[in-house]
């Protein structure tokens, strides 16, 4: 009995039995605590604490992301300094200063290569390459002077280009010069613009290149028309641009080369020529279906200068294009001659004016027909006054 009470295997046994059962003896008291353990992972499973995250619970709830921090904007920066430059005039004119220095060390680089050439072993070691260096050099210095808006240095600088291209026998590229040279010419030199374009011209035709060079005729009579307003000048040049074109069978750009002739010779009182001219065209555009509208225009202007040689050649004429050209018996041109050959039969300046009048209202007169309208109004009164 002593020893059951106070004997330490009786202490094991009331405490749940041997060290080797203690798993198994343990288990009453051991479920409270294991009772516990899943309270601590619904914590972990809610991220209450790090330690659930380190078991291995997942989140029902998503994580919340720091908010982001917007960056200051940053100051407005001030205008580039090339945006000043274009607002400066004076920076202007000094970036035209400096286009033309770098245009004249062009020139003196073109210079020395062309000496260069000259000398005793260039020409045995390829003085060619030199002189077409040279060619594109002359032609860089040239745009130079043309952003400079130096254009009397920028056509010399084509034409000393042009004259090196002849030396090398490259015709198309010496004319192409030439060419430019007049373009720049135009702003500065009219006359020098009109030799350039000469030049350029006896190159294309000597090359066969007939309509090319009946286009630079046609900017020569327009320098002519405005610029040095020599009109007989501009006639011939103009003439000279349809007879390439003809030969070219470019008749519809003939044409109105021949128009513009009309035109001057009629205001140079050269009234034959530009009937003639005003009734080939004429029969030409009636025969066409898309400038058969035009043809009673032709016939009109062709009537007025008959009109302003004589009052039956007007009649005669009239007369001669309604066979010729049905269709102009009934257009309101053809119908103003005759009320004008009525009223000059009839010497009669208001029924002249009145009927000018009704048709400026309908078709407006420009200046060509209103200088021969006043000149064959002349004729019936003798003071030259405004029709409208």
């Amino acid at each position: 009995m002593r020893r059951g009470r106070g004997s330490p295997i009786g202490d094991r046994e009331s405490r749940g039995g041997a060290p080797g059962q203690g798993g198994a003896g343990a288990g009453g008291g051991g479920g409270a605590r294991r009772a516990t353990r899943p309270l601590v992972g619904r914590r972990a499973s809610r991220g209450a604490g790090p330690q659930g995250a380190c078991d291995g619970a997942t989140s029902t709830q998503p994580a919340k992301l720091p908010r982001p921090v917007c960056a200051p904007r940053p100051p407005l920066s001030p205008p580039r300094a090339g945006v000043w430059r274009l607002l400066s005039p004076s920076a202007a004119a000094m970036d035209n200063s400096g286009k033309e220095a770098e245009a004249m060390a062009l020139l003196a680089e073109a210079e020395r290569k062309v000496k260069n050439s000259q000398s005793f072993f260039s020409g045995l070691f390829g003085g060619s390459s030199k002189v077409e260096e040279a060619c594109e050099i002359y032609a860089r210095a040239a745009n130079m002077f043309k952003m400079a808006k130096n254009w009397s240095a920028a056509g010399n600088a084509f034409c000393q280009a042009a004259q090196l291209h002849l030396q090398l026998q490259s015709k198309h590229d010496a004319a192409t010069c030439f060419v430019d040279a007049g373009n720049a010419f135009k702003k500065a030199d009219p006359q020098e613009a009109i030799n350039c374009l000469m030049r350029a011209i006896e190159i294309y035709t000597d090359m066969g290149r007939f309509t090319i060079a009946a286009k630079h005729h046609i900017s020569i009579a327009e320098i002519y028309e405005t610029e040095l307003v020599d009109i007989e000048k501009a006639i011939a040049h103009y003439e000279q641009s349809a007879d390439y074109y003809k030969g070219e069978e470019s008749n519809s750009s003939a044409n109105k080369c021949l128009l513009k002739v009309a035109g001057y010779a009629a205001q140079l009182e050269q009234y034959q020529k530009a009937i003639d001219i005003y009734e080939q065209v004429g029969t030409t555009a009636m025969d066409s279906p898309l400038l058969k509208y035009s043809a009673k225009d032709y016939f009109f202007k062709a009537a007025l200068c008959h009109f302003c040689i004589d009052m039956l050649n007007a009649k005669l004429a009239v007369q001669k294009y309604e066979e010729l050209f049905p269709a102009f018996s009934d257009s309101r041109e053809c119908k103003l001659m005759k009320k004008l050959l009525e009223a000059h039969e009839e010497q009669n300046v208001d029924g002249y004016t009145e009927a000018v009048k009704e048709y400026d209202s309908i078709s407006r007169l420009d200046q060509w027909l209103t200088t021969m309208l006043l000149r064959v109004k002349k004729t019936i009164q003798g003071d030259e006054e405004d029709l409208r």
